[in-house]
């Protein structure tokens, strides 16, 4: 079976950057901006080499604490993936100073059997303080959380984050595929408690899909969408929607912006996820229905008349949340599963 090709991700020209944050905090669908943070000091020293881009690097490196690499064995190709029978995984995670995961990157560059060198996720405000404000970037009002990430040809299996998510190309090329939120049956995903990153990821190896395995994949495949980004060029990936990441070069470096547009005491859905696996999915069909008809009514479908027969003073999380009712309801959420 052939696979459809994925069809590319909108991309949106960069021709009023001052209007750019207001439109990009109302994006609810994948984009491409090509060259947004072309102006970046970080940028330009990648484009002049390797050594130039690791060099404007560790400028900014403190030495204060080490960062956590990921390495895996050139026999991975890259697949930062589970061992053959997911009991555990195909790599391993040693604390070590910046300088000398650049210096190795540097090193492997021009071996074709390099092993995968990672560096995932890392606060730049923490472990490189100044180098955010070197190569800022406007986002409106989200309060972002900025990271960067460092390697060489590693493939991140497809993955949700429930945060939005703007990932900058600052060094290198990488190839992004993107799958709607609805496509999670299709992606074959694994273990939600047991994972290579803290997050669930599809089992399919992308660079060689099973299809008798993974029969559904192709159906994922006819919703995907895909762009390859150059330094300087951006991706913006919606909150939950499923992302494969390959890097194409063999020194990548990409700084990426989280933010969730809700108040900072909501908790995480996932925690909901959880609870409901540990008290519905197990109930008779006709009680899950039932319970469905409830989480439509108080949850999904909830509105102003929801609770509009009841009067404000009593309606108790029925009513408008706030940062002290929210640790109210927390509080007894802890003490009803503590009995």
């Amino acid at each position: 079976m052939n696979l459809p090709p994925p069809r590319p991700i909108e991309e949106v020209p960069l021709t009023d950057p001052a209007a750019l944050p207001a439109a990009l905090l109302s994006w609810t669908t994948p984009k491409v901006v090509r060259g947004l943070a072309g102006a970046w000091p970080l940028v330009q020293a990648g484009q002049r080499s390797d050594a130039a881009a690791a060099d404007y690097l560790k400028r900014f490196d403190h030495g204060g604490m080490p960062v956590t690499a990921t390495t895996a064995a050139p026999s991975a190709k890259g697949r930062v993936f589970y061992n053959e029978d997911l009991s555990g995984f195909n790599f391993r995670r040693e604390q070590v100073p910046l300088r000398v995961v650049l210096d190795t990157l540097l090193k492997y560059r021009s071996d074709p059997d390099a092993p995968t060198i990672y560096v995932a996720s890392t606060t730049l405000d923490t472990y490189l303080p100044g180098l955010r404000e070197e190569n800022p970037l406007a986002l409106g009002q989200a309060d972002a959380l900025a990271s960067i990430w460092i390697g060489n040809r590693s493939r991140i299996a497809a993955h949700y984050d429930a945060p939005d998510n703007l990932a900058c190309v600052a060094a290198g090329r990488r190839r992004v595929t993107l799958f709607p939120p609805e496509q999670v049956g299709n992606l074959y995903v694994g273990p939600l408690d047991f994972t290579p990153a803290g997050q669930a990821i599809s089992l399919v190896d992308f660079a060689a899909p099973d299809l008798q395995r993974f029969p559904r994949f192709a159906e994922a495949m006819a919703h995907a969408q895909v762009a390859e980004l150059e330094p300087g060029d951006a991706v913006f990936i919606p909150s939950l929607w499923w992302h494969h990441m390959e890097g194409l070069a063999p020194f990548n470096v990409l700084v990426n912006y989280w933010w969730r547009p809700v108040p900072a005491w909501a908790d995480s859905p996932m925690n909901a996820m959880m609870l409901s696996l540990l008290a519905i999915r197990e109930l008779p069909a006709t009680q899950r229905a039932a319970w469905k008809a409830m989480f439509d009514h108080y949850v999904f479908e909830a509105g102003d008349h929801t609770a509009a027969h009841i009067p404000a003073p009593v309606r108790g999380v029925l009513g408008a949340l706030d940062e002290t009712s929210a640790a109210t309801l927390r509080t007894t959420l802890r003490q009803r599963l503590d009995r």
